[in-house]
């Protein structure tokens, strides 16, 4: 995104900020939680209904598939429309700092003034920052983008597409080692320690409580799963 391209820190002392990690760190867990969850959700209410252990693994191992291509498409539309609107309110601040670069001026020290500085610095600082890079200016300032929320299209869908297969493929391997008669029991388990790993390694890294990271996430993948195995044990008793 013009003027608001990542910079490295400067010497050896540069700070380094967890926020820096939130584009690929939503896009890696919603990925992962989805495809333990979805996979795991998908054993239990095939197997629920009955199904033999050969079915239970073609339609787990088609969830992977099918999951990953939907992440990665999902993934790519929804983050393309958010760089899209970032596109457009970017040349409409080209535009307007090409048409009128003083009231433009005028618009940035207001919003200094607003943040506490007195109407001398805050021109000044305008003035400052508008002559090394406008847009770059407007663009943090008066639209909020920053480089580390900046729309990253591709890099969304294949870490998605990446974490989403990775998580499946854990549900997986339980179906391939457990023993049929108690497939249900291991996958349960398997898959809550998977998502209570999962929660507790995305809390640590970005700097949250682990234990309550683990906890939501494994609280609401039990409710998942143990939705869809009633739902399979219920259309398996009818059918």
């Amino acid at each position: 995104m013009a003027g608001l391209e990542p910079r490295a820190p400067q010497g050896s002392g540069g700070e380094r900020h967890r926020s820096e990690r939130i584009g690929w760190l939503r896009a890696a867990v919603l990925g992962a939680n989805d495809g333990i969850v979805s996979t795991a959700s998908l054993v239990l209410g095939v197997a629920a209904a009955g199904a033999d252990h050969r079915t239970v693994l073609l339609t787990s191992v088609s969830g992977l598939i099918a999951g990953a291509m939907s992440m990665a498409a999902g993934e790519f539309v929804s983050v393309h429309s958010q760089k899209d609107t970032e596109t457009a309110d970017l040349a409409r601040e080209r535009a307007e700092l090409k048409s009128d670069p003083h009231g433009e001026q005028r618009e940035l020290a207001g919003i200094y003034m607003r943040r506490g500085l007195d109407h001398h610095l805050a021109d000044q600082v305008a003035r400052q920052l508008m002559a090394h890079d406008a847009l770059g200016a407007h663009a943090r300032d008066e639209l909020g983008f920053s480089p580390t929320t900046a729309a990253r299209p591709t890099q969304a869908a294949l870490a998605s597409a990446a974490s989403f297969s990775v998580g499946a493929a854990l549900p997986i391997g339980v179906v391939l080692v457990a023993a049929p008669a108690q497939l249900l029991l291991w996958v349960t388990i398997a898959a809550l320690a998977f998502l209570a790993g999962l929660g507790a390694t995305s809390a640590l890294i970005g700097g949250a409580g682990q234990w309550r990271g683990a906890w939501r996430v494994t609280f609401w993948g039990a409710i998942a799963m143990a939705v869809t195995a009633g739902a399979g044990a219920l259309f398996g008793a009818v059918a």
